[in-house]
């Protein structure tokens, strides 16, 4: 069946009143940059940015952009492999997180001017043409699941190749966008083509026009994983005393679970205590560094001893003292998230008992620890079907389910070489992306 051309008349008019939002929401962005500037001045720096404002560059670049700090991690190792096939690179980020950690993984590039760094340009057509006048992308990486209706018009109608890169579709979004938003489905025809996950993804992308497709797995397996943060964590595993228990880190914990996890916390110590077996020590990890403060006030509310990492160890995890007594050990940090995991047995990953959906399991799965998670898996569809049919990962439906899980005797154990083998499974990733490049922007030229 022949699809109509795109754009649509109708998503043309959509797109008129969309950029008249951006442009009369224009004071209320700004305001909103430097609201969030009072706890992290990095959102009002690089205003220019913003509206595409840069000096012209002498080569043509590669244009990644990671909205944010997951994002740019996924990206890592495929930025790196641009870079050692002689490109140049720019990468673009809408949060501080994203942009100050692409600065200092980078710092050496950016010092020899073969990568830059900075905020994606407002979404409006005038704020891409100076982007592109500036770094003249010879075609751009969209990572994950971003579909950014004025760049994805911009980069079609200046001539950019867009492709969604490391893509996946989660199964709410498609079925929304399938049926009571059609116009957001229609954009996926505006990628020059897409890269994604797993068979399942393809088909919802072709479902909805977008032909150019390659399979390609799952980017976030081939993160490097930081040896100095791994091989920390079992000296301040035994400082903190609990080399002899088991170890559980609640990672990416995010606002509306923590008085679920305090809840299960307290009662997963009591009955342990009641057993008369070791209990277990609890490392707990905030999505947002915002919240730190906040989540450590439930947790002492909920009669939890605690420990927060930016008080008992320095900047090189190295402790600072003796360690007290604690059940609870506080990850108020960013960008060590491979410390906590490392430190742990078992992971539960945040996100998942509540509604927003789970967060990223491929990180723990990477360093070969079994996960649980919440019921709302829509978000991490893949690969946590796969992880499940794999017996690596498991869902649980509720607090109860999981304070069951994490009972006396209930200890689910997964052999590491079952990790093993899923993980060689879905890896590769990287080498499939940069070999499925050129023959999806021949495609698009196609198209």
């Amino acid at each position: 069946m022949s699809l109509p051309p795109f754009p649509s008349p109708r998503l043309r008019r959509a797109m008129l009143a969309y950029r008249a939002m951006w442009l009369l929401a224009m004071p209320l962005i700004l305001g909103y940059l430097l609201w969030r500037a009072r706890r992290d001045r990095l959102y009002a720096a690089h205003i220019g940015h913003r509206f595409g404002l840069h000096r012209g560059r002498g080569a043509r670049h590669v244009w990644v952009h990671a909205v944010s700090l997951g994002e740019l991690r996924s990206a890592v190792p495929l930025i790196r492999a641009l870079l050692a096939q002689g490109e140049h690179v720019v990468t673009t980020h809408f949060t501080p997180a994203g942009l100050r950690e692409a600065r200092r993984l980078f710092a050496s590039e950016i010092g020899n001017g073969t990568l830059s760094a900075c905020y994606v340009p407002f979404d409006d057509i005038r704020a891409f043409r100076r982007f592109f006048r500036a770094f003249r992308p010879k075609y751009g990486l969209v990572m994950e699941v971003e579909f950014w209706p004025g760049m994805i018009m911009a980069a079609r109608r200046l001539g950019v190749p867009l492709l969604l890169c490391n893509g996946q579709y989660p199964t709410r979004t498609f079925e929304r966008d399938r049926t009571r938003h059609p116009l957001r489905g229609e954009l996926v025809r505006g990628f020059a083509g897409v890269m994604v996950k797993s068979e399942r993804q393809a088909a919802r992308f072709r479902d909805l026009g977008q032909s150019n497709v390659a399979i390609t797995g799952e980017m976030r397996f081939e993160q490097p994983v930081p040896t100095a943060q791994t091989e920390a964590a079992g000296p301040v595993r035994r400082w903190l005393g609990a080399q002899d228990r088991p170890v559980i880190t609640i990672a990416s914990a995010i606002e509306g679970e923590d008085a679920l996890y305090a809840r299960v916390i307290a009662e997963t110590l009591a009955a342990h205590d009641a057993a008369g077996v070791a209990r277990p020590f609890f490392v707990y990890v905030p999505r947002a560094p915002e919240r730190f403060d906040a989540v450590a006030d439930i947790l002492s509310d909920a009669g939890l001893r605690l420990a927060r990492r930016s008080a008992v160890l320095d900047e090189r995890l190295a402790a600072r003292g003796a360690a007290a007594q604690v059940d609870v050990f506080l990850g108020d940090s960013m960008g060590e998230m491979y410390f906590y995991l490392a430190m742990a047995d078992r992971v539960i990953v945040g996100g998942g008992f509540h509604p927003k959906g789970a967060h990223n399991v491929s990180e723990p799965l990477a360093l070969r620890k079994p996960v649980l998670v919440g019921p709302h898996i829509w978000t991490i569809e893949y690969p946590a079907v796969e992880a499940i049919e794999a017996g690596v990962l498991k869902t649980l439906e509720d607090g109860d389910a999981l304070a069951r899980a994490l009972a006396p005797g209930a200890d689910w154990q997964v052999p590491d070489d079952r990790i093993e083998r899923f993980f060689r499974a879905h890896s590769g990733a990287v080498d499939k992306t940069l070999a499925a490049l050129p023959d999806l922007l021949q495609g698009s030229t196609r198209g």
